[in-house]
């Protein structure tokens, strides 16, 4: 029987979904986007998961990360719930033990991870500024007509350097523009635009931090290896892309169940696939017993209330 556990990463623009065996060898892996939409992503990425799944199948335990996975965790009824950073910090140390910093980029948001003897010590994460994002890139790439699968090819093809500011992205737009209208190429300026990119992300995530080799670069815009030129430029040295750069996060959540039931010797909370066919109805409320003034998550099932979180205190969390 392939014993397997789950990892889910749900995020702002995608879902992904991971089937990992005892030995934390990946077994299936599936990258949707959310549209906005993301219960319905970890639906779909769910069902798709089931269709390829042998008959002798068991799933041991199931793991959430990302900024929807307390929501994703109660539909699934997830084991341990992390945070992006542990997620994919036990991630990378599992498929590079050795690893120091971690350089991660996303679609809406980026991190650095900075780990001891496999321990995370520091980190910081950009959540506000798209600059240095995916999505950015994604825009850049649809401005100048360049599909983004090409763009990293593209910046190494450029036979002169420009730069380009990189500090927010409506000065980075601008940027480009003019120096379009000076006569630079495209490809050079994709060079400057990937350039600039790094260069803000180590200024802003890497300021008053160590950063030591080897360093890892992970998430989706990893792929583009115009930034990957652009960071071992910066830091002169090599970086590594892991094989399953773009699902760590999920991965990471997937070892983080498998630990916690092992060490726990318990059996796993999750529902089965058919929990993906609930109807689970997610509201908000205003608490107002307090100066704090908390936002709570309510979560119910067919009526009933199955899940709270978002108050400090603790009053309607630890009630149910």
């Amino acid at each position: 029987m392939k014993e397997l556990y789950l990892g889910i990463d749900v995020g702002s623009v995608s879902a992904n979904v991971v089937a990992i065996d005892e030995a934390g060898e990946v077994h299936y892996s599936t990258y949707i986007r959310t549209n906005g939409q993301p219960l319905e992503a970890v639906k779909k990425g769910m069902k798709e998961l089931y269709a390829s799944l042998p008959e002798d199948y068991l799933i041991k335990g199931v793991g959430t990360t990302g900024s929807g996975r307390q929501l994703i965790g109660v539909m699934l009824g997830s084991d341990v719930v992390k945070n992006e950073i542990t997620a994919h910090a036990t991630a990378t140390a599992h498929f590079v033990p050795d690893v120091k910093t971690i350089f991660e980029i996303g679609g809406q948001d980026s991190k650095i991870i900075v780990l001891e003897n496999q321990m995370v010590v520091d980190f910081a994460m950009n959540t506000v500024c798209a600059a240095g994002t995916g999505s950015f890139l994604d825009h850049q790439s649809e401005r100048l007509g360049i599909p983004i699968e090409d763009f990293g090819a593209m910046a190494l093809s450029a036979q002169r350097d420009v730069r380009i500011a990189g500090r927010c992205t409506v000065f980075a737009e601008s940027d480009m523009i003019a120096k379009q209208q000076f006569g630079f190429s495209k490809a050079e300026i994709i060079k400057g635009l990937c350039e600039a990119l790094v260069r803000n992300y180590i200024n802003n995530l890497g300021r008053g931090k160590k950063l030591e080799p080897p360093f890892v670069f992970q998430g989706g815009v990893a792929a583009n290896i115009g930034i990957k030129t652009a960071f071992e430029q910066e830091i002169n040295h090599e970086v590594i892309i892991p094989k399953h750069y773009n699902i760590m996060g999920a991965i990471g959540a997937a070892i983080l169940a498998k630990e916690h039931i092992e060490e726990a010797g318990v059996t796993t909370n999750f529902r089965g696939f058919e929990a993906t066919d609930l109807a689970f109805e997610p509201t908000t409320f205003e608490c107002g017993q307090c100066s704090n003034n908390c936002e709570v998550i309510k979560v119910e099932l067919d009526k009933q209330v199955v899940a709270m979180w978002g108050d400090r205190c603790g009053m309607y969390t630890n009630n149910l």
